[in-house]
This record gives C-alpha cells, structure tokens and sequence, in this order.
C-alpha cells in the first residue's frame, strides 16, 4: 500500500506536526520536522503493509527528527512554545490550560503522553516507535500522568 505524497499529508499532516510540537515545542521547528518527514517518506519508494503501518512510520520520523532538532544548538535560540500557544484555538480555557502543563513537561512523558492519549497508540506499540520497552513506557505515562497530576492539583489549590 502506498499513498501519493499529497494524499499521505493531507491525511496525516496534522498529526505529524502534533507529534513534532509536543516534542520540539516550537512551531517554525514543528513546521520543518513536518516537511522533513514528508520529504522522506516522498524519496523513500517504498510499500506499507497498511495505512497503520504508514502512520506508525511517519509519526517515528517526525519523533525522531523533532528529537535531533531540540538537541541542535539552533533551537535553544527560538522563540518559547508559550508565544505560539497564545495563537491556538482552544474551545474552553481549561483546554489551554491542559495544554501548557502538558508543554511544560520534560520531553520524555510528553511525547509518551501525546501517542497514547492522542494518536491511541498502545504501550507496545509506543515502544516500538520510540524504540524502547514497554516496561519505560509504562513507567513514563505513569510518571507524566503524575507529574501532570501534581502540576494541575497544585495550581488548582492555588486558586482556592
């Protein structure tokens, strides 16, 4: 199976620029990753078992790419995640608020957190494109779920 390279981003465009920003966070660099991956998956000529498979591969891509773009020297210098936040469209304030703690977490549980909770990937199939065992991807949902626990308890308290 394999898709046109317009029909592949029309289809998972967007996805791949979600992954991307919940690991960069940083929107010109989500941006680049997006095209990057395209950009393989066009000279790379190769058959997908089914559209999943082409999915899960994309998404490792752009995981990856994302991954080796926050470690460059560049993307220290860019403008904060919270600039391009403030140009999202959240339907309800709490889902902004969700956002940036979500954001605000080391790139480890957030990018395990993006993939199970938003591209319903399960653990085995998050080890896999993260190229880890399941055992560290339990351990970091349930450290993120925690984290992200803590964060939200604590700034409701506050506001009590």
């Amino acid at each position: 199976m394999r898709l046109t390279a317009g029909e592949a981003y029309e289809k998972y465009a967007d996805r791949v620029f979600a992954a991307a920003f919940s690991v960069c966070r940083d929107r010109a660099d989500a941006d680049d990753v997006t095209q990057d991956t395209f950009m393989r998956y066009i000279a790379r000529d190769r058959e997908y078992e089914s559209e999943d498979h082409l999915r899960a591969w994309l998404l490792q891509v752009a995981v990856n790419r994302a991954r080796d773009v926050t470690r460059s020297l560049w993307h220290r210098s860019r403008v904060p995640w919270e600039d391009y936040m403030a140009e999202l469209p959240f339907e309800e304030p709490a889902d902004s608020h969700l956002f940036g703690a979500v954001m605000a977490l080391p790139e480890r549980y957030r990018t395990v957190l993006h993939l199970f909770y938003y591209e319903d990937y399960s653990v085995s199939e998050i080890a896999s494109l993260l190229n880890t065992r399941e055992g560290t991807v339990k351990s970091r949902l349930s450290r993120g779920r925690k984290l992200l626990k803590n964060t939200l308890t604590e700034e409701w308290n506050d506001d009590e």
